[in-house]
């Protein structure tokens, strides 16, 4: 039986896009935004604009377009606006990242040029690889958030928006705890901001600018930004839509598809070894042994929360899991995963499986984000608030309430993703039992 649909309120009007960090990832995300809208490119990779989504039964032959089955705003309607630490318009940032083609990026040049960052909230402390001038200075961390405020707040009424929402595209920050107090608690977590404390980093500030303001929020990164108790309870009570971490792209992307394969067949796994050549501006990031543990955390626990190992002892209590990251210049943006896996079958008799994914780190981020914010525009337009687990289907490491553990198999994490869609549409929920086909 079909539950009545959730009330949604339409997406009228302009959309505003924050990207903190107007770097490779976002620069990409823009002019492909701009490319589609002039019929230059499609949107491959976006689920949004190309996946369908099943309704009823298979007979039923009923697959829409999941941007035309649930209200979704239209590329047309995204205003693009961010920060960052250098002062490139967003076609110059695009050019130097070196990502896409020049000629692609001439014919798109003066929509690009219209979009350039706002001085950003950056301190060296938390990324030690990088430095710029084009940032903001002055007070406490307190006074750099409500200055982030005031650019959400003039954004919006310059550019006549009526709604808004944030993806963090910036640079991995060094690694944080978060068993902080100060974390445990929206006021201690205020003051602890007025106090200037250490253990707080740029992406807080623009996260907690964002629930403050109304926006949606979404962090790209690996670093400690929003899933922490104090920020997911500030949500609720703002009503505000919230989901990372860290952006599902290339090597985990394969572990995620599968490890769940090997999983199914009840194959074991001794050992799986990983490394990485990159050579862009996230390459260098996280050339810094405190940035890269940020990302090494996030992309350690796929495999233990996909493969169970407590529950499956045999096949998967003992595995050798490791990780590398080589920053590479000559690579620049086109990334190398490789990976070394050593599996056993029947009687315990061994194989191993070899992937060399040469990637595009970018393009594979940039429909992400494009995902990310109409869904949760989506969200906030459906009343939905806190922690968007339906999301983590984007995620290397997705945030779930506090004592669940995050779903990493990315096909359950689509069927989540689509349960949701026909949830919010009075859409019957599709387990794929099937029984009913035969009797």
């Amino acid at each position: 039986m079909n539950k009545p649909s959730t009330k949604i309120v339409e997406p009228d009007g302009k959309l505003g896009v924050l990207l903190p960090g107007m770097g490779a990832v976002a620069t990409t995300f823009v002019a492909g935004v701009e490319a589609i809208k002039k019929g230059l490119a499609k949107p491959v990779g976006s689920v949004t604009q190309m996946g369908t989504i099943r309704l009823g039964k298979r007979t039923d032959n009923r697959s829409p377009l999941i941007k035309d089955f649930v209200p979704l705003a239209g590329l047309d309607d995204l205003v693009f606006g961010g920060w960052d630490i250098f002062e490139d318009s967003c076609f110059d940032a695009a050019s130097n990242a070196g990502v896409l083609d020049r000629y692609l990026l001439e014919q798109i040049k003066p929509e690009l040029e219209q979009t350039r960052p706002w001085p950003a909230v950056f301190d060296k402390q938390y990324v030690k690889k990088l430095d710029g001038t084009h940032v903001k200075s002055g007070g406490s961390k307190w006074d750099l958030m409500e200055k982030v405020r005031e650019d959400i707040r003039n954004f919006k009424s310059s550019q006549n928006l009526s709604r808004m929402a944030m993806v963090w595209c910036g640079s991995t920050e060094i690694y944080m705890d978060p068993k902080d107090d100060i974390f445990k608690d929206l006021s201690a977590f205020e003051n602890a901001m007025k106090q200037n404390h250490q253990s707080i980093a740029p992406s807080m500030l623009y996260a907690y600018a964002a629930i403050a303001e109304g926006v949606p929020y979404a962090n790209g990164a690996p670093n400690l930004s929003v899933d922490f108790p104090a920020m997911v309870d500030f949500a609720k009570a703002q009503d505000v839509p919230i989901m990372g971490k860290d952006f599902k792209t290339g090597q985990t992307l394969m572990k995620t598809i599968l490890a769940p394969g090997f999983k199914s067949r009840c194959l074991g796994l001794n050992g799986w070894f990983s490394t990485n050549i990159l050579g862009n501006r996230d390459g260098e990031v996280l050339d810094d042994p405190e940035s890269f543990k940020s990302k090494e955390v996030s992309k350690l626990g796929v495999l233990d929360y996909i493969l169970q190992p407590e529950v499956y002892p045999d096949l998967y209590g003992d595995i050798h899991h490791k990780v590398r990251i080589n920053y590479y210049p000559p690579r620049g943006d086109n990334k190398e995963g490789w990976d070394n896996i050593d599996i056993f079958g029947w009687l315990g008799y061994p194989m191993q499986i070899k992937i060399d994914f040469l990637c595009r780190d970018s393009i594979l981020a940039a429909p992400i984000v494009l995902d990310l914010i109409l869904f949760l525009d989506l969200a906030s337009r459906s009343g939905m608030r806190g922690i968007q687990e339906w999301l983590s289907f984007y995620f290397k490491s997705p945030q779930a309430a506090a004592g669940l553990y995050p779903e990493h198999d990315i096909f359950i994490q689509l069927m989540k993703l689509k349960n949701t869609l026909r949830y919010l549409k009075g859409e019957e929920l599709i387990t794929h039992l099937g029984l009913e086909y035969y009797d």
